[in-house]
């Protein structure tokens, strides 16, 4: 048990680690946390498109079931937006999702999601920790009943729903005329996000949308270097490809590729995502510390609220909750919508993007927001620091600040998530550690990818004597 160790929402691990029976271990700590709460409605077990996946998700499934509770797991391998939105819909006590998103085919986790369709808050996660035990069965008798149930038509039903709704379409996006090559990385949107746009009247271009558990001996990670091929087909000038979209893993995050930024840096696609909401509703938006002001410019300029939270989407979905907001997401590629569940989901995005781009297409809006509002650039670097030193490394870091940082005076200093410096032009430098590996995270933020550079090696050089 002392290997199973929670992170922001679940337990991830290579597959010497990552065992039957630690799985098993981890079904029963739920079940627990279940009852204790005083939850018996039937719980959902999703699983993604690695190689073990299934069997994993299998094993969490008796172990419920003889728990005593009924167990859905869907008809194959699903995204993690699927599992959550299946909660919310069916009015589940929760649910396990086996998945290791953009890790590498070597690795595998479980999320636990609970009844609010949410991620997992810490005092949730804890208390499932705490309960780490052996299982321990019913008699058969007594056990619950595990069902195989079709849980992508709701989901699929629920985003055309809520787009559609927020782009002014009524009932469904239409995303007509539209042409858009999906790379599905060989994950679990495969058959999932393809046929959601494709459903909105899109013509899609398929890439990577058959199943491979070793995702080509790749990590299923959408970011520029793992997507050239789509990257290729978008910005070649002879294409007729109007949008391109990439999943992760589970399909969770979203990047989207445009025929003249290639792969469309997160930021700016949070910031035209919630430009665009704007034009036909209203309300705030969560982000975090690590996303762009670009959003808070975008908010002012309609009279709307920006509220900041820690790195990690359980921040988020919790801050959307308390403040009804229209638009919540982080600079990684999660993001998700109000009036749908409050999990990051690529799903829905992809279809949100699509209706974006076919309102306006995402590299004229974004070049309108830069000339109306400043541009923008964002980078960030990541230095080696073990985990047991983060701590030390952050106190000492509070007493390191300095009163400037490339000739611009510090004016604020935001204690959120590690330590954000607001500089008087109104850049920005963050020093963070992250939550799921031995590494401090240096961003920063700037009116040009020069001094965005710049910023990150003044940071580098103001963390690394201390680590």
């Amino acid at each position: 048990m002392d290997q199973i160790a929670f992170g922001t929402d679940g337990w991830r691990a290579t597959l010497d680690v990552f065992t039957d029976e630690r799985v098993r271990i981890v079904g029963q700590a739920v079940a627990d946390h279940l009852a204790a709460a005083g939850h018996d409605e039937p719980v959902a077990v999703g699983y993604d498109a690695r190689e073990t996946s299934e069997g994993f998700a299998e094993s969490l499934a008796e172990v419920l079931a003889g728990n005593g509770f009924d167990v859905l797991l869907p008809e194959r391998d699903v995204p993690t937006p699927v599992i959550a939105h299946a909660i919310v819909d069916r009015g589940l006590a929760g649910a396990c999702m086996v998945t290791a998103s953009h890790n590498p085919p070597e690795y595998n986790g479980v999320k636990f999601i609970p009844h609010d369709g949410a991620p997992a808050l810490p005092d949730v996660t804890e208390d499932v920790v705490a309960r780490l035990a052996e299982p321990d069965l019913l008699p058969e008798s007594e056990r619950g009943e595990i069902s195989r149930v079709d849980l992508v038509r709701s989901h699929a039903e629920s985003a055309r729903a809520v787009v559609g709704g927020v782009a002014g379409e009524g009932e469904g996006a239409d995303l007509s005329g539209l042409t858009v090559a999906y790379d599905a990385m060989h994950g679990s949107g495969r058959g999932v996000t393809d046929a959601l746009i494709e459903s909105a009247g899109a013509e899609v271009v398929r890439l990577r949308c058959e199943r491979d558990v070793t995702f080509g001996g790749d990590s299923p990670e959408p970011s520029a270097k793992h997507l050239g091929e789509l990257v290729d087909r978008v910005t070649d000038p002879e294409s007729d490809i109007d949008l391109g979209i990439a999943n992760d893993g589970d399909a969770d995050r979203i990047a989207v590729v445009t025929a003249d930024r290639g792969v469309l840096d997160a930021n700016l696609f949070y910031a035209a995502c919630y430009d665009r909401l704007l034009e036909t509703d209203a309300g705030p938006a969560v982000r975090t510390v690590s996303t762009t002001f670009l959003v808070d410019r975008i908010a002012e300029a309609h009279g709307e609220e920006v509220y900041e939270t820690p790195v990690g989407f359980k921040w988020v979905a919790e801050a959307m909750g308390n403040h009804d907001a229209l638009f919540g997401g982080e600079e990684s590629g999660g993001f998700t919508l109000r009036g749908h569940v409050r999990e990051k989901d690529g799903v829905l995005m992809a279809l949100l993007a699509g209706s974006a781009h076919a309102a306006e297409p995402f590299d004229d809006r974004v070049d309108r927001l830069l000339d109306e509002h400043g541009h923008i650039a964002a980078g960030k670097v990541s230095l080696d620091c073990p985990d047991d030193r983060k701590e030390d490394v952050l106190a000492d870091l509070e007493d390191h600040i300095p009163p400037s940082v490339c000739g611009h005076g510090v004016a604020e200093v935001v204690t959120l998530d590690g330590f954000k410096l607001l500089l008087e032009n109104g850049s920005w430098l963050l020093v963070r550690p992250s939550g799921t590996e031995p590494k401090l995270r240096v961003y920063a933020e700037a009116d040009s990818d020069e001094a965005v550079a710049v910023l990150l090696d003044e940071g580098r050089d103001i963390v690394e004597p201390l680590i």
